[in-house]
């Protein structure tokens, strides 16, 4: 029996949430450790096990991984989720890199003061519909004609991409209205099994509401 991975993180999104996706459509089952207080998470820090004191922290196949972006090329190398080629990885970074960064201010939006929140908002709508939504929309799905990001097979982008796409539905529901190749794309991937089991109510995937305790906590 494989050993269960472990994740060690705040009751919330954040920089684990994607990781939490991966594992999820790997078949990866995993367990986590919450902290509730800044004593537990200092308590970690001061155990050694942190390479560079910060988390998201993965205990996986024998090894403490730190540094979000190394856990999640791990995952999606060891599970096929990374390309046939380094060309198609090359592309497939490009177009996660792109989603983190709207990831990152996503993630920091219910951290803003009340007074700024609809500025926030606003400059993360613009982004979204006006930087990135239009690439996924013209070059990547309708330049190439094909039914996944990359090489037309299944690949961590079409997880990725996804989860970016639904964090901003919670934002803004409409916020696909001008992107019909983007509607399908999310439909479709949504409905492949790991993901539609990941996206029922009762999974380890988090709420957005969670996000909203981190700073009262931390």
């Amino acid at each position: 029996m494989s050993v269960k991975a472990k994740l060690h993180y705040f009751n919330g999104r954040g920089r684990m949430e994607t990781i939490r996706w991966l594992l999820a459509v790997a078949g990866v089952e995993f367990e986590e450790y919450f902290f509730e207080t800044r004593e537990e998470l200092i308590k970690l820090q001061q155990s050694g096990v942190l390479l560079f004191q910060q988390v998201p922290l993965v205990e996986i196949d024998g090894m403490n991984m730190v540094q979000t972006r190394a856990i999640l090329n791990y995952i999606a190398a060891k599970h096929n989720l990374y390309g046939k080629h380094l060309k198609e990885r090359a592309l497939i970074d490009m177009y996660v890199e792109a989603t983190m960064d709207l990831n990152d201010l996503v993630m920091c939006h219910p951290m803003q003061p009340p007074e700024g929140r609809e500025k926030n908002l606003a400059l993360i709508v613009d982004k979204a519909t006006n930087r990135y939504f239009p690439a996924y929309e013209k070059v990547i799905l309708k330049d190439h004609g094909q039914d996944y990001l990359v090489g037309n097979q299944f690949s961590r982008a079409d997880v990725q991409v996804p989860e970016t796409i639904l964090m901003m539905e919670e934002m803004k529901p409409d916020i696909l209205a001008k992107f019909p190749l983007l509607q399908g794309f999310k439909a479709r991937i949504s409905n492949n099994p790991t993901i539609k089991k990941f996206l029922q109510p009762g999974s380890q995937r988090k709420s957005e509401i969670e996000e909203k305790m981190i700073p009262q906590r931390f």
